[in-house]
């Protein structure tokens, strides 16, 4: 495909937008073919979004600068629809489905087939279960959508997108909540609406699937395009350094802590299903972790980590049984403030929903879990409580005006070293760490990376669940891997390999 020979389905020239005090998107350049995955990538705040917002008819014109062209024609969007009417569908990370209603209702709102001003329910479900055929989703059309898993929304959103014969279609962050059979399966759909001549812009965190995916990627960094070249002309250091600025040699921090005594124990951890009897989602886990020790808990989606760390910070809906020991001494948690007042912090897998009161001020989310060591008996110290939200915002190199910035304008990688500061802020004995750089950028990753890292020379101890394998191996002293609710394999740092840990983690191996 050469672009002197074809026109190009976008063309996006000189596209500026601001907003108060900060400008988003500085001159930048982006095109797009047909039959083409074109990535886009840089850090958190590099002006990814905005620019999609631009094209998806978020931001109208003439809220922004610069041209738009679709197949040459100059073309000026004043909301949503009229990006719509020209072809285009952004799938943002945050679904837009309607969990009330069913898949058939979600993929033709607003658009329901009619007569006489009657919908006409049978061919609605007739065509949504033909469009589910043709992407080879096995999904029946009468579910309603809070029936489905995470990814299956997702594929559920691809599906609304493509009955509205979108020709440009925009993936942000599509496989985040993903597992490796949906993933294969979204590959599938891609490479059908590649072949079918629709162009899509892929915007991901993880580089491997940019790799394997895209035909170009440009980057963007501080609302600039800093280049586009064909993905095969490029390698992974090379994408990263550009993201940054700068050369970027092993991501992850050689380790400096030792491990001390056991601070920290469960024994016998069983977790029920809440919603299916006699079904257990973890089943007798034990495991203990020392003083500057940093404990890698590695398996597949569905083994049960996220619902062992939640049911021993006292926050998952299913019975628990089983001990859990803080420095030698049994107790009994049964809520989140009862884990706090024992010295456990919990960074969420899901910052959004369990992390962060999103239109609340940073100081305010910073010092939510640890106003009773900052305020008095009957008053907060405002004084102290800005100083300590200072300088965890400057120690994690946040990047805001101040500590009165809203939350929910911060980009995915400073909302995490938001939640993150939360729970330093409470002086943990222990910190659970689950999914901690999901969705954010190298950059922030690095910082994060770097905290656990300067964390666990400290002193404290940490748990850390990962789905990404490098990250835990990475990051980790001791793996742990978890199957099907079990332990199937625990490695030193020394002999923890991804064939060994995905072997456990498939039960393929039992230790």
């Amino acid at each position: 495909m050469s672009s002197k020979t074809v026109t190009a389905l976008l063309e996006m020239s000189d596209i500026t937008k601001s907003f108060p005090g900060v400008r988003a998107l500085d001159g930048v350049t982006f095109d797009l073919f047909a039959g083409e995955i074109h990535a886009l990538v840089g850090e958190n705040g590099a002006g990814k979004s905005t620019l999609m917002k631009v094209l998806g008819g978020v931001y109208p014109h003439p809220e922004y600068g610069g041209e738009i062209l679709i197949e040459g024609e100059p073309r000026r969007f004043r909301n949503i629809r009229d990006a719509e009417a020209a072809g285009i569908a952004v799938i943002y990370q945050e679904l837009s489905l309607v969990k009330d209603m069913t898949v058939g209702e979600n993929i033709f709102l607003g658009r329901e087939p009619q007569r006489f001003g009657i919908v006409r329910w049978n061919n609605l479900y007739r065509q949504a279960q033909q469009l589910l055929d043709d992407l080879h989703l096995s999904i029946d059309p009468r579910t309603p959508v809070r029936e489905l898993g995470i990814g299956q929304q997702q594929l559920v959103e691809i599906a609304k997108a493509l009955s509205q014969n979108a020709r440009i279609l925009v993936l942000d962050e599509p496989t985040a909540a993903l597992t490796n059979a949906e993933v294969e399966t979204l590959v599938q759909i891609l490479s059908k609406l590649r072949s079918r001549g629709v162009g899509m812009i892929y915007i991901s965190h993880k580089l491997e699937e940019v790799f394997r995916l895209s035909n170009r990627i440009t980057v963007l960094r501080d609302g600039r395009t800093i280049g586009t070249e064909p993905t095969k002309e490029l390698n992974q250091s090379s994408v990263i350094s550009r993201m940054v600025g700068r050369e970027v040699g092993d991501i992850f921090p050689t380790p400096e802590h030792t491990a001390g005594e056991v601070i920290f124990e469960v024994r016998n951890i069983t977790v029920d299903d809440p919603y299916t009897a006699g079904k257990r989602l973890v089943n007798d886990v034990s495991f203990g972790v020392r003083r500057g020790e940093v404990l890698g808990i590695a398996g597949l989606m569905g083994a049960g980590r996220s619902d062992l760390l939640m049911a021993i910070f006292g926050a998952h809906a299913g019975r628990m049984s089983g001990e859990v020991l803080v420095e030698n001494k049994r107790v009994r948690i049964t809520s989140p403030a009862e884990a706090i007042r024992h010295g456990i912090g919990f960074v969420t897998e899901d910052r959004k929903r369990f992390g962060l009161i999103l239109d609340q001020t940073i100081l305010n989310n910073m010092t939510l879990a640890s106003l009773p060591l900052i305020s008095g008996r009957v008053f907060t110290n405002a004084d102290r409580e800005v100083a300590l939200g200072e300088t965890a915002m400057r120690d994690l190199r946040i990047k805001a005006r101040t500590v009165f910035t809203v939350a929910g304008t911060l980009s995915g990688g400073n909302q995490q070293k938001v939640v993150l500061a939360k729970w330093l802020l409470t002086k943990p004995r222990v910190l659970f760490l689950d999914e901690p750089t999901r969705g954010i950028d190298v950059g922030a990753k690095q910082v994060i990376y770097a905290q656990i890292n300067l964390l666990a020379r400290e002193g404290l101890a940490i748990v850390l669940v990962s789905s990404e394998l490098p990250e835990v191996l990475g990051l980790s002293d001791r793996v742990l891997v978890l199957h099907e609710g079990r332990i199937t394999g625990e490695f030193t740092r020394a002999n923890a390999t991804p064939e060994s840990v995905m072997a456990c983690a498939t039960g393929q191996m039992k230790r």
